[in-house]
């Protein structure tokens, strides 16, 4: 069974504490982290890459020389593809659909996989709670290095809190390689992108529910 720091807003150790095996079953298959992050990816596109064929280019519509006797090759406008300035031939064309679906299964897999990962790289660390009355970036700051993790030293930090909290939200945002998201609304490319993983210890009172989610 894993364990990970739990650590108060302060930055004060209290001691280790059991990470539930629902989650954290030492399971890692990497085919399945392999194929979500790379449906995650290709969710991502926008398929708006767009070019003009030789019919909408501009231009072209005379004949740049007669057919015979120049010694040139033939041409009938300036606008075909073998032009500098011609249409293209097979280009990318708006609303192209990048979209790739993933079983259910799969994504519980690979996140549990991710979930997995962290916890044997040692990354991650259990909280309190976080409590903010209003947004401080200053306060979350002083949180990321409690747990050993200096903003701004590249690397990546996701805080998992106890349901939506959009205070520490707005606290963190502006904070570069730092991420906020609700327990169990994480995906394994969110698990995966992050070097430290910070999770509310409340929240994993829900890791049965978050676990099939």
């Amino acid at each position: 069974m894993y364990k990970a720091p739990v650590i108060t807003a302060e930055g004060e150790k209290t001691g280790d504490r059991d990470l539930p095996e629902v989650l954290f079953d030492g399971t890692v298959h990497e085919a399945a982290m392999w194929q979500v992050v790379k449906a995650y990816l290709a969710n991502q596109r926008q398929g708006t890459a767009s070019t003009k064929t030789r019919a909408q280019v501009s231009g072209g519509a005379r004949k740049p020389w007669r057919q015979k006797g120049t010694g040139r090759a033939r041409q009938g406008s300036i606008r075909s593809p073998q032009w500098r300035g011609g249409g293209s031939v097979f280009g990318p064309r708006p609303n192209r659909n990048f979209r790739q679906d993933v079983p259910k299964q799969v994504k519980w897999l690979a996140r549990r996989s991710a979930y997995n990962v962290r916890a044997q790289d040692g990354g991650i660390f259990l909280l309190d709670s976080i409590q903010l009355d209003a947004p401080k970036t200053k306060a979350v700051v002083a949180l990321l290095a409690a747990a050993g993790v200096a903003p701004n030293a590249g690397f990546n930090v996701l805080v998992l809190t106890d349901g939506h909290k959009p205070v520490v939200h707005r606290s963190a945002r502006n904070i570069p390689g730092v991420l906020v998201r609700p327990f169990g609304q994480e995906s394994a490319y969110d698990l995966l992108w992050a070097d430290t993983l910070i999770i509310e210890a409340p929240a994993l009172e829900r890791a049965q529910e978050v676990a099939h989610a």
